[in-house]
């Protein structure tokens, strides 16, 4: 088990970022928020977790240790693999998230891309009773407000040096996008694909 990593930042991707340690380049898939937190050139710690399948060993990166515990107790839920839990953790803070499985939030956790009703409903049943003590006045939003996603690919697509003001010109057209989506009665996609959009959005100004 690879638990973190440590070392100078040397690329950062639209979902990934390159670590080097020990001469060696570790890519860690990581949220938008955290992505937007990496300069490449300095040093980094991400907290990680080691996701393996038959055909691939992928490295999931955090800010903390406490993102990575809910990660991985997400995972343990059925339904739930990493990309949702992933999703999950770029939308709420563990705190938030800790509450809305102690106190049967589901209005919370449909907020998540890919978690339905029946989902959220799956996901307090299985994990209400492991999640540990929740703080009293956890808040109620995800993170950096109503909705969350605007912002984390704002201050991922500036980290990636894009300036801000062509951030905000593609989070514009993404949020068009995402506004035709939601009136279609269509789910909205993770972060890391409103992300991906965002980038193909600005290619031809890099």
């Amino acid at each position: 088990m690879i638990a973190s990593v440590s070392g100078v930042v040397a690329a950062v991707s639209g979902d990934t970022a390159v670590i080097e340690v020990g001469g060696v380049g570790m890519a860690v898939h990581c949220t938008p928020g955290t992505l937007a937190s990496l300069r490449i050139g300095a040093n980094a710690r991400l907290a990680t977790s080691l996701v393996v399948r038959e055909d691939s060993l992928t490295l999931y990166g955090f800010a903390d240790d406490d993102e990575k515990q809910l990660f991985e107790l997400l995972q343990t839920a059925s339904g739930i693999g990493p990309r949702i839990a992933q999703a999950a953790c770029a939308v709420h803070s563990p705190d938030v998230l800790r509450k809305a499985l102690a106190t049967g939030e589901v209005g919370v956790l449909v907020q998540v891309p890919g978690i339905g009703k029946k989902g959220a409903e799956r996901l307090i049943l299985e994990l209400r009773d492991k999640v540990g003590p929740v703080p009293l006045g956890a808040p109620d939003a995800p993170r950096h407000g109503r909705p969350a996603w605007p912002e984390q690919i704002r201050q991922a697509l500036v980290g990636l040096g894009w300036s801000a003001s062509q951030a905000e010109s593609a989070v514009t057209t993404v949020a068009e996008e995402v506004e035709v989506m939601v009136a279609a009665g269509d789910v909205v996609p993770p972060v890391p694909v409103l992300l991906k959009r965002a980038i193909r959005q600005l290619g031809s100004l890099r």
